[in-house]
């Protein structure tokens, strides 16, 4: 008799605090019988957290083609398997969209359990429009790069950009070259002891942020193009640079 497949869960895990984990989340990796981890060792220290004793294998940009199969077998031998990122929710800028497909292709149930995500946190918090948003995640780190930012000149809804701490100096320049002196807002490290949101246009981000050596995760927002051309409204035009540290 052939066994049922098992389900692919798709399990969002802290940002930076652990104790936004959810107890759903807990559970269900505790409760399969594989977890397909993108650092073991980092998922280790949430792992090690919450007493979960899975096993654990690695997934990540370098091995998920190959890995897809092994992992496929487990499912439809009946096992189910957990995927999880190094932080926040699977698949955005992360490992697992080949996975997905794949388990999708071979009529195995996929399910997500949602959690933290870097891209919603830093978004409502910001301060700009949440009724319109464009996910860009990390642009290539050289060719292509300002070819993409021009592609993205007339969305409407606010961009969202995920960067590195070495190049989100530049990123901020070509932003203020290609679009304009527009609403800005860059987090840093959310939901962390030293989480900070600075706010203002990008002028005032480049001036102010000029020099300074910044570390941790980024999210970079900047407002689309329909609410920087709307000048009678009062709300858009440029405030102050300012930042928020955590308490």
């Amino acid at each position: 008799m052939t066994a049922e497949p098992g389900t692919l869960y798709l399990v969002s895990t802290p940002i930076g605090n652990l104790e936004d984990m959810t107890f759903r989340a807990v559970s269900v990796l505790k409760s399969v019988s594989l977890i397909a981890a993108e650092d073991t060792r980092n998922s280790g220290i949430l792992l090690s957290h919450y007493q979960i004793a899975t096993a654990v294998i690695s997934l990540h940009d370098h091995n998920e083609r190959n890995r897809t199969a092994s992992v496929l077998t487990r499912l439809q031998a009946g096992d189910s398997v957990a995927l999880i990122s190094d932080a926040g929710t699977p698949l955005i800028s992360d490992p697992g969209y080949f996975l997905v497909r794949e388990a999708i292709r071979n009529s195995i149930r996929v399910e997500a359990i949602p959690g933290a995500s870097a891209l919603l946190t830093a978004l409502v918090s910001s301060g700009l429009a949440c009724d319109q948003f464009y996910f860009v995640g990390f642009l290539p780190q050289k060719k292509g790069r300002r070819s993409r930012l021009q592609s993205l000149s007339t969305i409407q809804g606010t961009l969202v950009f995920y960067e590195s701490p070495f190049r989100i100096h530049s990123l901020i320049e070509d932003c203020l070259e290609i679009y304009g002196n527009r609403q800005a807002v860059l987090t840093r490290e959310l939901t962390k002891k030293f989480e900070t949101i600075y706010r203002g246009d990008l002028q005032s981000l480049k001036t102010s942020l000029s020099g300074q050596s910044l570390k941790g995760e980024m999210v970079l927002l900047v407002e689309g193009l329909t609410r920087h051309l709307r000048q009678d409204d009062d709300h858009d035009q440029p405030d102050p640079l300012y930042s928020v540290p955590r308490p």
